[in-house]
């Protein structure tokens, strides 16, 4: 028998024969220590708690950890030899996409505005911006990246794709400081890596028009927050982040008040699109490892690229 550690949601799944499948959720009781002694495949709960990584160590035989996020840099501290690491790929591309462009949607057309002048019963008719005709730049063209365009195109904007490796219709990185000055609107949603964090800094904030509008949904890190927050108080550019650094902003911190800021609570998969979509790819992964087949999504060990 395979002993398997999963989560709540995915308790009652049609599971292969042969697994000992043992529930937990980051906060509850540990399981029995013959159980993690025993323990070969783990899926992470889906939470950032930092127990969710602490008890890989009482696993001496794990062989793979497979996580309910998209990125995975949370994770990576708690790696050893011989653990091949699986990321969410696929699960939140509609979730975290409708969150990118309801974020940008929401700047632009001035619905902060609209939901404060409610609160003090006025009536704020103006003139806001379309997203039509827009130029939006995503940055980090993987498959949120992809889902985020295929919600863009029906908005009548002009999409631009930048991610790590150039390839047809997608530019590299080096190619930032020229197509940021061309660009309305930039999404941000490549990973956090030692590459891509602080990329967004003073200098790739400088290049950004005036009234341009940043929108992050990637992670708080790839953003130099205090860079940022001289561009906003200076009313040049706009920002929506549903990820900051640090996150959550602790009482006090400029992020809370600076002006030209939508900000959401790192909610970008935290959608009813979340559950159906995890639990088919814990089924799946856990369906490959029963019979020996190669696992999806594998970002570390020997078969990811």
């Amino acid at each position: 028998m395979t002993t398997v550690l999963i989560p709540s949601l995915a308790d009652d799944l049609p599971l292969p024969d042969g697994l000992d499948v043992h529930v937990w959720d980051s906060g509850d009781e540990l399981p029995d220590a013959d159980v993690l002694a025993r323990a070969e495949y783990y899926v992470m709960p889906y939470t950032f708690a930092p127990d969710t990584g602490d008890i890989v160590a009482r696993m001496p035989q794990l062989k793979v950890i497979q996580t309910l996020t998209a990125g995975y840099e949370h994770v990576k501290p708690y790696m050893r030899d011989g653990i091949t690491l699986c990321n969410a790929r696929g699960v939140h591309d509609a979730s975290t996409a409708e969150l990118a462009v309801t974020l940008t949607l929401a700047s632009l057309r001035g619905v902060p505005t609209f939901v404060e002048a409610r609160r003090r019963g006025e009536w704020a008719f103006g003139f806001f911006e379309a997203l039509a005709d827009k130029t939006v730049l995503i940055v980090g063209y993987g498959a949120i990246g992809q889902a985020i365009e295929a919600r863009l195109v029906p908005f009548e904007c002009d999409v631009l794709r930048v991610a790590r490796t150039a390839r047809d219709g997608v530019a590299g990185f080096d190619s930032l400081p020229e197509l940021l000055g061309r660009c309305d609107v930039v999404i941000l949603i490549c990973p956090l890596t030692d590459e891509t964090r602080g990329m967004v800094d003073a200098k790739f904030l400088a290049a950004m028009p005036d009234g341009a509008l940043l929108v992050n949904v990637a992670r708080g890190g790839v953003v130099d927050t205090d860079a940022l927050v001289a561009e906003l108080s200076s009313r040049r550019i706009r920002a929506a982040l549903d990820v900051t650094d640090p996150e959550p902003p602790p009482p006090g911190h400029a992020l809370w008040t600076v002006p030209g800021l939508l900000m959401s609570p790192h909610v970008g998969g935290s959608s009813s699109a979340f559950r159906p979509r995890a639990r088919r790819l814990v089924q799946a992964q856990l369906e490959r490892y029963s019979v020996g087949e190669p696992l999806a999504n594998v970002v570390v060990g020997p078969e990811s690229s």
